[in-house]
């Protein structure tokens, strides 16, 4: 029988400090009218671009220059599926998530909503790491082992795996590791993962959460999402169609806002380590999140950068039923971001 994971009593017992932020949604409202916009993001230094924008009030700053007063509402979820559902109900404008759930939706509303992508947040290596000893590579997972995402079969995280299991077993094998998978927040499986003695013994996690999770010893990488798909833009914001035809000024000012933070986050690490520390209030030690940031395999920047290939795998495979014919399909084409890929 398999255990019962306490994971919210673990990550307060060992104090990682990484409150979990539920983000409760509002009923579905009516379209309304320029000078509000509604964001929605999730955990990690992949968002911190968001951070920067709300601690800095580059949306209102951007807003008062197309003549708006802009009000500006933050909501924290977990899960591209959480994410998704939100954008399509009308709770929220502007959807952060990976790659894989913003695929999925602009599949699934292509010649509806049309929902497509406004940005790259950078790009960033995911790690797939282990408390498992007996775990060297994917193929090492057995029935005992669970593995966290933050979406089962949506995420991007759950479509990296899919991706390396292809590689391993074929692509009629690609959904091999997902009867392994469950949904869990990045700040509660990282506390499980390093606390132990539960059947979850892998997450694919995100930064800062999986370096964290390696100052454990017991703890290592079995896969880096760069060795499978090299260099490339994990997370993005994206919106309706809808959203961005009604609200051209507030979606130009958010757009705006965006690329400013990218130029200060990418220039000035410092800086932008303590925007995350402060916005976020999460508990960790300056140092060790400047050390995280200053990777060079990270970079803070608006365009996407080698998305393209796991669209065309999740077209392959048949996770969703449209082939984009580049990335310029499912991203929104504004003067900003120039080119990518």
């Amino acid at each position: 029988m398999s255990k019962r994971l306490p994971l919210a009593p673990l990550a307060a017992a060992i104090g990682l400090g990484l409150s979990l932020v539920a983000g409760s949604l509002v009923a579905p409202t009516a379209a309304h009218a320029e000078g509000e916009i509604r964001i929605a993001e999730q955990f990690g230094i992949v968002y911190l671009l968001l951070n920067v924008v709300r601690d800095q009030g580059l949306i209102e700053k951007y807003g008062k220059q197309e003549g708006l007063d802009i009000k500006v509402d933050w909501t924290q979820l977990s899960g591209g599926a959480a994410v998704n559902d939100a954008l399509l109900s009308g709770s929220i404008d502007i959807a952060g998530a990976g790659v894989g759930p913003l695929l999925t939706i602009w599949d699934r509303t292509r010649g509806k909503q049309n929902v497509k992508a406004v940005a790259s947040l950078g790009n960033f290596p995911y790690y797939l790491v282990s408390n498992n000893p007996k775990v060297k590579t994917i193929a090492d997972f057995t029935e005992k082992d669970r593995i966290a995402v933050p979406a089962v079969g949506v995420s991007v995280q759950s479509r990296f795996l899919q991706y390396a299991a292809a590689k391993q077993w074929g692509d009629q094998e690609f959904n091999r590791l997902d009867k392994y998978t469950i949904a869990v927040p990045h700040p509660d499986a990282t506390a499980a993962l390093i606390a132990g003695g539960t059947e979850l013994t892998g997450h694919f996690s995100n930064p800062p959460f999986q370096d964290q999770a390696l100052q454990n010893p017991n703890v290592h990488v079995v896969l880096n999402s760069y060795d499978v798909l090299g260099p490339n833009s994990p997370t993005v914001l994206f919106a309706t169609e809808k959203f961005r035809n009604d609200n051209p000024k507030t979606y130009k000012a958010f757009v705006e806002a965006l690329t400013e933070a990218a130029q200060f986050a990418q220039n000035d690490k410092g800086a932008a380590a303590d925007t995350y520390i402060r916005v976020t209030k999460a508990k960790i030690d300056r140092a060790e999140l400047l050390k995280i940031i200053d990777n060079p395999q990270f970079e803070f920047s608006v365009t996407p950068k080698n998305t393209y290939p796991l669209a065309e795998f999740l077209y392959r495979v048949g996770a969703i039923k449209n082939k984009p014919q580049s990335w310029k399909d499912y991203f929104f084409q504004d003067a900003k971001p120039l080119q990518g890929s």
